[in-house]
């Protein structure tokens, strides 16, 4: 099995070696992906170590799937010591570059130490080297892609680059691939920009992996792509991609707006993405995925006529109703910005409606407001500041921090406004809105982020599901707290082990609802040698969290407890997210993980 698995890449860059190991097959109950890189980082990254500084190693992780004849199968896991957020750093990624990487027989990248000069690591069917890339040090991500694939006149090669947020170390800094796949949250581009690794470049092997080469393994494939075309949001999703539920989101009173101090937005049609399908130009998806859901779009009036690719769900809310703008084009173009520039979109969007909060309640130094408009939805300012960010200029400068850090500088009660779980900016749902969807927020192993968790059987599963798996029927009512630690037990065991997978979240969990993985055990049984069952994968997933949570807690060195802001917890009443509603919860997860009351599982065996 670790033949079939692939091998590990193993690169120093203060050495400026690159050699290929075996998988170690005492690994191989982790599957592969986010299981083998946290495997790896807790038995290997000494406690006290600086997430900027050489001794911190980046891990750039295939699933289990990832580049096989599997529908969906494009995705890899990048891990590292977050220097956002101080604990685990972790993002996950689609496109191609992971086919690529598994197609030249290659598992896992291990990346430690810093290269003297801008590199790039070019790697092929025959190895790796490290190539000089001074000459790429300043360009955007956009640009580098191009220069690079000229300069190796193949238009083919898949490349992992970060822009000049990574090189800034902007704390939030991506890893793009493409115009528009983004390895967004916790920071690891500025890792990768800290060990001056410019970009990853792939030129494609010849290498097959589990190919469905007998008619019993053509007919699993066949199988579970048909589920995925035959769910009921498919064609929907095909469509719009996951910004057409930016409409749904609102209405269904789960929307932060303005910095989390309300929920919802009027005239939302605004900025509903259903209306872009007549700027579609061209759509296009991730490597063996049926759905298809990214586009790219051509708007008039937008200056250059260089085209622009359709925002995420994300996206849109957090650049749109959580800074208060409302104007979808201009959304769509810092969008795109965020995506050139190779910085998080969600905590970029966060940090400005922050310092926007604190504008409007005259609660920001003069010093720093300089001569920017801070008002609510002005999208000039919202460009200046990214700019501000990358360039290391006036309040960008501090923004680029993160909202925690921001805060801290910027005193003067800022920290109250600044919305945050364990250092990392929270995504679109409002926790207050909704209870599930809460918990998972403050018990998410890299931070406030809810597709670290996925919990979208609180809102997908039916009544009668809910009562057959949890009991009682209210755990998939949002505004109670019934059942909802042993809901996001199932929903973060089952989001580790799709990223172990390598399958890409959108038809696993939203379109098939597939969290106790009926489909995907088949499909695994079907097209390999492995025998797994759905209670194998609940084991394994639980370990896996609890390997995250025991790294978290070797790691941190502040305010990484899983607890949600203040802001957040209602003190007027007993009802809804009160402190003690919040604890009943919390404690009801802890017990179903098999943790002590604190939240610290047992060590590994």
């Amino acid at each position: 099995m670790t033949k079939q698995f692939g091998q590990l890449l193993n690169v120093d860059l203060s050495s400026s070696q690159c050699y290929l190991s075996a998988f170690p097959e005492t690994v191989l109950e982790y599957i592969g992906g986010r299981g083998f890189n946290i495997w790896y980082l807790y038995h290997h990254l000494a406690s006290g170590t600086d997430p900027l500084a050489p001794e911190n190693m980046l891990l750039i992780s295939c699933g289990l799937f990832t580049g096989s004849s599997a529908p969906t199968s494009s995705r890899l896991h990048i891990n590292a010591l977050s220097p956002l957020t101080g604990i685990l750093g972790s993002s996950n990624i689609g496109g191609y570059a992971g086919a690529w990487l598994r197609s030249c027989n290659i598992a896992s990248i291990i990346i430690t130490g810093k290269s003297q000069k801008p590199a790039t690591l070019y790697i092929d069917s025959s190895g790796a080297r490290l190539e000089e890339a001074s000459h790429l040090w300043g360009h955007d991500a956009f640009e580098t892609q191009e220069i690079i694939k000229q300069s190796h006149n193949n238009n083919k090669l898949r490349i992992l680059t970060i822009g000049p947020g990574g090189e800034s170390r902007v704390r939030f800094a991506t890893i793009m691939s493409e115009r528009d796949h983004a390895a967004g949250r916790t920071g690891m581009g500025s890792v990768m920009g800290s060990k001056n690794l410019k970009a990853i470049v792939i030129s494609k092997g010849s290498h097959k992996h589990f190919p469905a080469a007998t008619p019993l393994q053509k007919k699993a494939v066949k199988a579970y792509t048909s589920e995925i075309k035959e769910s009921s949001e498919f064609n929907f999703f095909s469509k719009y991609g996951g910004a057409g539920y930016v409409k749904w989101v609102n209405d269904f009173g789960i929307m932060g707006s303005k910095n989390y101090s309300r929920i919802g937005v009027k005239h939302i049609e605004k900025i509903d993405c259903r209306q872009l399908e007549k700027n579609i130009v061209r759509s296009s998806g991730c490597f063996r995925c049926p759905v298809q859901c990214k586009a790219d779009l051509k708007l008039e009036g937008m200056g250059k006529n260089e085209g622009f690719t359709r925002p995420e769900f994300e996206p849109v809310i957090n650049l749109g109703p959580k800074c208060g703008l409302n104007d979808l084009n201009q959304i769509i173009k810092l969008d795109n910005l965020c995506n050139r520039l190779g910085v998080d979109s969600t905590s970029a969007a966060s940090v400005i409606a922050f310092a926007m909060d604190l504008f409007e309640k005259k609660l920001l130094p003069d010093n720093l407001v300089g001569d920017l408009d801070l008002s609510w939805g002005n999208a000039t300012t919202m460009e200046k500041l990214l700019y501000q960010m990358v360039e290391g200029k006036g309040l960008g400068k501090i923004l680029s921090l993160g909202v925690r850090k921001a805060a801290e500088l910027i005193g003067n009660g800022a920290s109250k406004y600044a919305v945050h779980i364990k250092g990392l900016e929270l995504t679109a749902y409002h926790p207050a809105a909704i209870m599930g969807t809460a918990l998972g927020y403050a018990v998410s192993s890299r931070g406030g982020d809810y597709n670290n968790v996925y919990a979208s059987l609180e809102y997908s599963w039916t009544k009668e599901e809910a009562e057959k798996e949890f009991g009682t029927k209210e755990a998939v009512n949002i505004k109670s707290i019934c059942a909802k630690g042993l809901l996001i037990k199932k929903a973060v065991t089952t989001n580790i082990i799709v990223d172990c997978l390598g399958l890409c979240k959108v038809p696993v969990l939203s379109l098939l609802r597939s969290f106790n993985f009926e489909n995907e055990v088949r499909l695994i049984n079907g097209l390999t040698d492995l025998n797994v069952s759905e209670k194998d994968f609940f084991r394994v997933g639980t370990k896996i969290a609890a390997l995250e949570k025991l790294f978290n807690i070797r790691h941190e060195k502040g305010d990484s407890e899983d607890k949600l802001p203040e802001m957040f917890i209602n003190k007027d009443n007993s009802q809804g997210l009160t402190l003690q509603n919040f604890e009943v919860m919390l404690q009801e997860y802890y017990t179903a993980m098999g943790w002590d009351e604190n939240g610290t599982p047992p060590e590994p065996a």
